[in-house]
């Protein structure tokens, strides 16, 4: 049997060994999730609702622990860790909870005399979730809990960064009292992942990833006919106009860039900035960015940790590189920040920068930010459209209307203004182009784990 170690990126040492599921416990798997979607989707709302409630505050009661260990997965500084679950998990979580009644209640048409019609929004079956490492209890919670309040199982398998979520999650529903077979994890290789979504007993895949890995995803689905939900890459531009609150642009595009050491889909890599003001944001942007902490995550004060693995951190220096050597300008020294061994990768602030450099055009998912000047709001337009991705993007004003105005114009799933790298639950969040498919959060989302099933019904 195969196996895998979790190697903490602050300590490159080992944390867990864990080996890869088999084929007999990837056929149990199934089967007993298969068998328990039967009784499952005949369960009440209430109680679905009652026991995913106490799953969320497993997690509450054990914020410390679960905090600590993604900090070791995946080296995000242990000040926010917590945030992800007693935050994010949580208000995601409690919200598709709340909204679940009335956005599964059947849907009424017009009345016709004789008639009863009506549409049923049914469970697919059981649900595949393929999590990420960079928010793994944020990202997973958008399917997990929307699929078991409409009535799914679900099959998660982590990435190996952060197989221990897994089976936290699992922990947790278990001490919820969820029944058996209705949550089950795996952990699989590439593989194991691209043979079971070929599997009958898989209704739906909902992966958080690369957009190399939704490729692969589509390629396993091949000609079944199932849907998945794909959340991808991303390249959020941001565009500061020169009526805006500079400190407060300032101050959110440097958390925007740099949290989680700029390994968010939907973190700021690339900013645009009307020229009478460049100088001035610029100037800002690189002395808060200063400011950062680079060292060990476990330490309090540390407000930049080490990134996943070394050769992502290479993959970030070869960008920076790459552009240096075509004429950009590197604005933090390297005595700006201790010199510490890879995966540890201190920030970088780069002007002079273009579109024909990778740094402005592909995915970094690093701690490191290009800025460019611009004459209007046209070209600001044009600039944040010429990116294959479409995840998110923001522009920074005080004029509502004009915010509105480019919105509608910009090749994006969130248009935000004067915020970034945030997912209110009320809303839709979606990727365009190479960002992905599908919608996780709000009332759509639970589009995207039922099927609708018209009642016709002939009274005489």
């Amino acid at each position: 049997m195969s196996s895998f170690d979790i190697i903490s990126p602050s300590t490159n040492e080992i944390l867990a060994h864990r080996d890869y599921s088999d084929g007999n416990a990837i056929e149990k798997a199934l089967a007993k999730a298969t068998a328990a979607f039967k009784e499952w989707r005949r369960t009440s709302l209430a109680q679905r609702a009652e026991i995913c409630l106490k799953m969320i505050q497993h997690f509450q009661n054990n914020i410390e622990l679960f905090s600590e260990e993604i900090t070791m997965q995946m080296g995000r500084p242990i000040q926010y860790s917590p945030f992800e679950i007693k935050g994010g998990l949580r208000e995601r979580a409690e919200y598709m909870i709340k909204i679940a009644a009335d956005t599964l209640a059947d849907q009424k048409v017009s009345e016709l005399n004789g008639f009863e019609r009506f549409i049923k929004r049914e469970p697919l079956g059981t649900i595949l979730v393929l999590a990420p490492w960079n928010y793994p209890y944020l990202t997973s919670v958008n399917t997990i809990i929307p699929a078991l309040m409409a009535g799914n199982t679900v099959i998660l398998k982590h990435a190996t960064q952060t197989a221990l979520c897994a089976e936290r999650y699992l922990e947790a529903f278990q001490a919820a009292g969820l029944p058996d077979g209705v949550f089950e994890i795996l952990h699989l290789d590439h593989d194991q992942v691209s043979e079971i979504i070929k599997d009958k007993r898989i209704a739906y895949t909902a992966f958080t990833g690369s957009t190399e890995g939704g490729k692969a995803i589509q390629k396993a689905i091949g000609t079944r006919f199932i849907s998945s939900g794909l959340e991808l890459g991303g390249k959020d531009p941001a565009y500061v106009c020169s009526d805006s609150d500079l400190g407060n642009s300032i101050k959110n595009l440097v958390d925007g860039s740099f949290f989680n050491s700029g390994q968010s889909c939907c973190g700021i890599e690339r900013i645009y900035v009307q020229e009478d003001v460049f100088d001035e944001f610029v100037d800002g942007f690189v002395k808060l960015t200063k400011n950062y902490i680079l060292d060990d995550p476990m330490n309090n004060a540390t407000t930049l940790g080490p990134m996943v693995r070394i050769k992502n951190a290479q993959s970030v220096i070869d960008q920076i590189e790459s552009a240096v050597a075509n004429g950009a300008v590197e604005l933090i020294d390297r005595d700006d920040f201790p010199i510490m061994p890879l995966p540890y990768l201190a920030p970088q602030v780069l002007i002079n920068v273009d579109h024909m450099m990778d740094i402005m055009k592909e995915e970094t998912f690093g701690p490191v930010v290009g800025i460019m000047p611009v004459k209007s709001d046209e070209q600001a337009v044009k600039l944040m459209n010429d990116s294959r991705y479409g995840l998110t993007a923001s522009i920074w004003t005080n004029d509502l209307e004009r915010a509105l105005r480019i919105g509608d114009h910009v090749e994006t799933g969130t248009w935000f203004m004067n915020r970034c790298d945030y997912l209110d639950p009320e809303l839709a969040w979606t990727g365009v182009k190479d960002s992905g498919k599908g919608c996780t959060l709000s009332t759509l989302g639970y589009n995207q784990v039922t099927r609708p099933k018209s009642f016709h019904l002939k009274l005489k």
